[in-house]
């Protein structure tokens, strides 16, 4: 891992425009729209009223596969998806031209044996305006990069979840065919779609995206806590635990902090926590 050269990688800026139908495509990729007669859900994936999910903010403005550079010396075939964070300045449009800039700034090793954490982030703006759209910080474990000791940066703590019962649950289920639809936001990686693939790194079949079951969880505080007014949220944080097979229903459990929600998430067919340490920040004036 060439450390200097990561933390002076030539991102440039990324310029994207996105439609109403980019916006419509984003909510039905991940689940939303399940029960289309259920008014409150169509907010997110019909054109009268509509609203932009939050976490589309994640798939806007990436800067492609960077990190498979060979300048990088990122064993990409090692790195697995850590954690997700995202603060929104203002609620995203639902159809606009945006310009993002992503840069590194944090690494920290964590050992030869077990890696290296590497913090990417992302600022989208709004190209007309210049105004600030959201923050997204993506934290990667590359697991085939330990052993340098250098340390660059500072990683916050991941924060512990409430110690009792859960105030809500919500059941969100997932399509056989979910990390299709979701593939089409931009993450054309074959683990995916492709059967053999998934195989050959260790999995029965083709996996749903992280960056889905984060969204899934980001639809799950606003339907319990937000009455689906999507600028209601402010803020999201999420661990990614274990892989998530389309399909799959999943339990979020919840717990009202305030003007925060503790968020984990199971499959509930495996019993395997997917999702954990997740805290979402509400605006409690709109």
């Amino acid at each position: 891992m060439n450390i200097d050269r990561l933390l002076d990688w030539p991102f440039g800026d990324v310029e994207q425009t996105y439609t109403t139908r980019d916006t419509l495509f984003y909510a039905l990729s991940v689940g939303a729209g399940a029960d289309p007669c259920d008014e409150r859900q169509l907010r997110y994936v019909y054109e009268a009223g509509l609203q932009a999910l939050p976490c589309m903010a994640v798939v806007l403005g990436h800067p492609g596969p960077w990190g498979a550079h060979p300048d990088t010396g990122i064993d990409m075939r090692q790195v697995v998806y850590a954690e997700q964070a995202m603060t929104l300045h203002r609620p995203l449009p639902t159809a606009a031209t945006v310009r993002a800039r992503e840069r590194v700034v944090a690494v920290a090793d964590k050992g030869q044996d077990k890696g290296s954490l590497l913090v990417t982030e992302r600022r989208l703006f709004e190209a007309s305006s210049g105004e600030a759209l959201a923050t997204l910080q993506a934290t990667l474990m590359c697991r085939g990069n330990g052993g340098h000791g250098r340390q660059h940066g500072e990683i916050s703590p991941a924060e512990a979840l409430p110690v009792r019962a859960p105030d809500d649950i919500v059941y969100l289920s997932t399509l056989p065919q979910q990390a299709l639809l979701y593939r089409l936001n931009g993450d054309m990686n074959p683990l995916h779609a492709d059967p053999e693939a998934a195989r050959r790194v260790g999995f029965e079949r083709p996996i749903l995206h992280g960056l889905a079951t984060f969204a899934l969880a980001v639809r799950a505080v606003l339907q319990a806590c937000c009455e689906d007014e999507a600028d209601r949220l402010a803020a999201f944080r999420a661990r990614f635990s274990a892989p998530v097979y389309p399909g799959e229903v999943l339990r979020f459990e919840l717990w009202r902090e305030n003007a925060r929600v503790g968020v984990r998430a199971y499959s509930e067919p495996r019993g395997s926590k997917v999702l954990d340490l997740g805290w979402a920040v509400l605006r409690n004036d709109v």
